[in-house]
């Protein structure tokens, strides 16, 4: 995801073996903020000469995340969540 325009990109790492998706109404509203907000303060972030709020971040990713365009996956050998564009998932996922 490229953290300054809220979107993710398409050179996101495939999933590794045994990795699972993640439906984002399993989870609760604590964890999902938690795992977008991992995901958008990454560090190496570069704002440029504009940078959105956390809040408008947030709502840029989760309707992505509602729209199905990305996908919430569990990698239990890291034990650790990553978004990632539908379109660059293995169909099985």
């Amino acid at each position: 995801m490229d953290s300054e325009s809220g979107h993710i990109q398409e050179d996101e790492a495939t999933p590794g073996e045994g990795v699972i998706a993640i439906p984002w109404q399993h989870l609760s509203e604590d964890a999902l903020v938690a795992i977008m907000d991992d995901f958008i303060t990454r560090e190496g972030t570069d704002y440029g000469d504009y940078a959105d709020t956390l809040e408008a971040k947030r709502g840029q990713v989760l309707g992505q995340i509602q729209t199905g365009k990305v996908v919430i996956l569990f990698d239990p050998v890291e034990s650790s969540c990553h978004l990632v564009l539908k379109e660059n998932l293995p169909s099985d996922l």
